[in-house]
């Protein structure tokens, strides 16, 4: 097999620092205090003095995987209402637009009362009622501050502010400077004490088209949620993240409330705090701020199993957009010894230019454009795939990529790789992984992520000496028990058929 690299590119002192950390896991808990609440929501603080900022993380264990049967989009909608307010701030008078939000909800039950007639259903009805819902939204769009929330946040200096939402969780960030720690604890609680989801249809309406963006802008986002879609019969990895569009369509609020109040609850919670934090002060201010919500129960996980695959799958689009395949082998969770392996394995297949589908299917065959792999898609708490995304070259079809594809992995199955192309692959793995942790944003997203994913964030230390371990050995055997066609779902996207021609050479 050919080499994959002469030497690696990471630079001494980084190298360095990546040793260090293995290093120094003492030390660094040193610089932690770890504490829960009453009603179980949990906070992992991490002091680092060096300057006057504070970066806030908070963690909610719950994704699009989690979303209702028939009402996927909720998980990424409420990122989407994360910041619309509360009943304090966002609005000039709650209990005016309480009232005009009632009324839209008791104008949407008549119009759905009226949909679900079908056939007997009455036109003429429901145009007026969509006339009297458009006047009841824009009636309580009077009573809104627009973006009030995000304005008092930077207005005390703060940056960085944004949520997402994945299939396995949700999460909202903040950094702000340590004066105003106060302020965060008492704006971030009331988004859990009294949220206000205004502007729900605006915002849905916004989710619906989003979604519509990125299957028709994006020709390799449309693939993979194609690919997702045939790997997964049956779990939630199945949806996509934001949503399938006639599902959006239908969401209410009270669809929001329902979520919201069933897996934002403390103990379902984590909170991560990194930087120029006093604990004890962290601590008084956790109790005060978060302390008064109630003690729920932790809600169940997706309890729905993947079927074992059977056999090679595969699905077709068309598009007027360059032919692309991806290729998913189902691969265990995260928690699996495994992963690791998974890792490295990915960065030795497309770490760059000197990563073995660049050096074969780019560079040496010419046959592709582009080629990548993802270790772990869509997400990785559940069994997800190892995924390969090769973008085709000119003049070259997704049937010839597919078969070179095919044969580097055969390759790459049949002779161990190189040590030297080993090291570089975990020193790289590993030094991704430490440049993370070096900033006090990145550290406050993963403290929570391996909270929630292993029960301790100490197993992102674990992981880091996971990495180190890997052998030639272990890549081999994973490429060999995982990398086969009967794992194997592939999707193509290729150009629409040319249409018939008709008799006289004239197409139809």
């Amino acid at each position: 097999m050919r080499r994959l690299c002469r030497r690696s590119a990471l630079p001494l002192a980084l190298l360095a620092g990546t040793a260090l950390w293995g290093q120094d896991v003492k030390q660094f808990e040193k610089k932690v205090t770890e504490f829960s609440l009453a009603n179980g929501m949990h906070f992992i603080v991490v002091a680092r003095r060096e300057a006057p900022v504070v970066s806030f993380r908070t963690w909610v264990d719950a994704g699009s995987a989690h979303d209702p049967a028939g009402s996927t989009g909720l998980a990424h909608l409420l990122e989407r209402l994360a910041f619309k307010g509360t009943t304090s701030i966002g609005g000039t008078d709650w209990a005016g637009e309480k009232k005009a939000l009632d009324a839209i909800e008791e104008i949407q039950d008549r119009l759905s009362a009226e949909r679900s007639k079908g056939p007997a259903a009455d036109q003429t009805r429901q145009d007026v009622l969509t006339l009297q819902l458009n006047a009841a939204i824009n009636r309580a769009a009077a009573f809104v501050r627009p973006n009030e929330f995000p304005a008092i946040l930077e207005s005390n200096g703060a940056n960085g502010w944004n949520a997402a939402a994945s299939h396995d969780h949700i999460e909202y960030q903040c950094n702000l400077p340590s004066n105003r720690m106060e302020l965060w604890f008492l704006m971030e609680s009331q988004r859990f004490l009294a949220p206000v989801f205004r502007q729900f249809y605006e915002e849905r309406e916004a989710a619906v088209e989003e979604q519509r963006a990125r299957v028709e802008a994006n020709p390799q986002s449309a693939l993979l949620q194609e690919l997702v879609a045939a790997a997964f019969e049956a779990h939630p990895y199945h949806n996509p993240g934001i949503g399938w569009p006639s599902d959006i369509a239908e969401l209410r609020p009270g669809d929001a409330r329902a979520f919201f109040e069933k897996y934002f609850v403390a103990s379902n919670v984590t909170i991560a705090i990194v930087g120029d934090a006093d604990p004890e002060e962290t601590r008084r201010l956790a109790e005060r701020y978060f302390g008064p919500m109630p003690a729920l129960p932790a809600p169940p996980a997706p309890h729905t199993v993947e079927a074992p695959q059977r056999g090679v799958r595969r699905v077709q689009i068309e598009a007027l957009a360059p032919p692309l395949l991806a290729w998913g082998y189902k691969r265990p969770d995260q928690r699996d010894p495994d992963d690791a392996v998974f890792r490295v394995m990915s960065l030795i297949l497309s770490g760059g230019r000197s990563g073995l589908l660049y050096q074969e299917l780019v560079q040496g065959q010419r046959i592709a454009r582009d080629a990548q792999t993802i270790p772990a898609y869509p997400n990785a708490r559940y069994p997800n795939l190892f995924t390969f995304v090769v973008g085709t070259g000119r003049d070259h079809g997704v049937e010839e990529s597919g078969k070179a594809l095919d044969g580097l992995i055969a390759r790459f199955q049949a002779q161990k790789v190189d040590d030297e192309t080993l090291n570089r692959a975990r020193s790289s793995a590993r030094a991704g992984l430490i440049a993370e942790m070096d900033g006090n944003q990145g550290l406050a997203s993963l403290l929570p992520a391996y909270r929630a994913a292993f029960g301790d964030w100490r197993q992102l230390f674990t992981s880091l000496a996971g990495l180190d371990a890997v052998s030639a050995d272990d890549v081999q055997r994973v490429a060999r028990k995982y990398l086969v066609p009967s794992l194997r779902t592939e999707a193509y996207l290729t150009p629409p058929a040319a249409p018939a021609a008709a008799p006289g050479g004239v197409r139809r």
